[in-house]
């Protein structure tokens, strides 16, 4: 039997701030950037690799901080911890000294996030299936043992998850039909639409981006609402009254401010008004919600845990549920926010703007759709067009959406050669420059 012999973390940064990719009204100049893990083992082709996903200075903090969660892994056996990846979670978590520095936020939940996407990952790996099939074929009490439902018995109850599921549970095969003959899960790109692209770029990504296939498409807003009405105008000149646009602020708003921002920006009739205040702020996420209906709100990926998104859903706050992949402590805790997403009727269409996100995103989706929502209306997940080619197992979107990911694992691997060109600070691009 294999055993965890080591953990290696490596601080990957790509220089994205060079091109403006990701850029947005709050994170100018960020180069995304991934702490990422391998799980290593004593037996040739073992391994599980994960990550987190930070935009630069910093991820060396969440390296280290993985260092620590994955140190008690090293010595034990691979199946012993594949077998009970809740109970693998659960031990974790209970660090009550790491816990200390969150608690379930900020740096030590990012570095939870990194180690168990690698171990979801070494799992789906050993069963020989992607992700999304792993869960897919487990009951709806394993499932559910897997789940972190603390601190939610006041939204969704153990009993309450467990119904969910075993309700999709005889469907589940017919609906994996449904997305391999429609090409799929649906998605949106935000590529086109960074803050930083000139007007030219602009056009040209949004007219290819609806060429490809694309139906919704996200625009970066919130720094100058004159630059935004422009910005928009050039939107539904290229790409019609037909095609969604969302729109997304990042945080920059204080929620008066959201509110008379988008009485302006109505007119352009987006689906969505992402991030418009501070991620935290539930009760102005609702107030906001009420003021710009119908106009959706949301908001999701900087929801650092479980319980803030129960009390987004509890407060009527959201429209539509962002979870994030490498922010939430991986399968465990997002397990949870499907859950409690499907008994109060918000749609999950989950972040994946950031290195390596599309990679793990695809797998949730497929797996809300098949197991737990059942249903794709008013769902679409983010993709974006950058990095993807540092991957042993890059996603595929074709015509708009996710091809089912067949590779076993969580599609996290990245290639060697990547790493050793983009680890920071010695990494030979990184290295070059700081010679040049």
């Amino acid at each position: 039997m294999p055993i965890i012999t080591a953990v290696r973390t490596v601080d990957v940064r790509f220089p994205t701030s060079l091109s403006q990719d990701g850029s947005d009204a709050m994170n100018k100049d960020g180069d995304y950037s991934a702490a990422y893990v391998v799980l290593e083992t004593d037996e040739a082709g073992v391994a599980g690799y994960g990550f987190t996903f930070t935009i630069g200075r910093g991820n060396d903090l969440c390296c280290l901080a993985a260092e620590q969660r994955a140190a008690p892994l090293v010595g034990r056996e691979v199946d012993e911890l594949v077998g009970d990846l809740g109970a693998v979670y659960r031990e974790l978590a209970s660090d009550s000294q790491l816990r200390w520095l969150g608690p379930e936020k900020g740096v030590v939940h990012l570095a939870m996030a990194a180690v168990m996407n690698a171990l979801w990952d070494l799992a789906a790996r050993r069963a020989g299936k992607p992700l999304w099939r792993l869960l897919v074929d487990m009951t709806p009490e394993q499932l559910v043992d897997a789940a972190d439902l603390r601190y939610l018995s006041d939204a969704l109850t153990r009993e309450e998850a467990i119904a969910i599921l075993t309700e999709q549970a005889p469907t589940r095969a017919t609906r994996i039909a449904e997305l391999e003959a429609a090409g799929g899960y649906p998605c949106y790109t935000t590529s086109a639409g960074w803050l930083g692209y000139s007007d030219d770029k602009l056009r040209r990504l949004l007219q290819e981006a609806v060429d490809a296939g694309y139906r919704h498409l996200k625009l970066k807003v919130g720094a100058d609402v004159e630059e935004d009405v422009r910005r928009l105008t050039i939107a539904r000149e290229v790409v019609g009254w037909d095609v969604d646009l969302m729109i997304d602020a990042n945080q920059v708003w204080d929620v008066p401010q959201a509110i008379e921002w988008m009485e302006r920006l109505a007119p352009f009739k987006p689906l969505w008004i992402e991030e418009p205040t501070s991620p935290d702020d539930v009760l102005g996420h609702a107030a906001i919600r009420k003021a710009v209906a119908p106009i959706g709100v949301a908001t999701g990926e900087h929801g650092m845990n479980r319980v803030l998104f129960k009390q987004l859903f509890q407060a009527e706050a959201i429209d539509f549920c962002q979870l994030d992949s490498a922010r939430l402590a991986s399968v465990n805790e997002i397990l949870s926010v499907y859950l409690m997403a499907k008994k109060f009727g918000v749609p999950v269409c989950p972040h994946a703007g950031g290195v390596g996100l599309c990679e793990l995103v695809q797998h949730l989706s497929v797996f809300d759709y098949v197991a737990v929502s059942g249903s794709l209306e008013g769902r679409v997940t983010e993709f974006v067009d950058h990095l993807h080619e540092h991957f042993v197992d890059p996603c595929v979107v074709e015509d708009g959406r996710y091809v089912l990911p067949s590779a076993p694992g969580y599609s996290a691997e990245m290639h060697e050669g990547s790493l050793a060109e983009y680890a920071y600070p010695t990494g030979s691009y990184w290295s070059g420059r700081a010679a040049g």
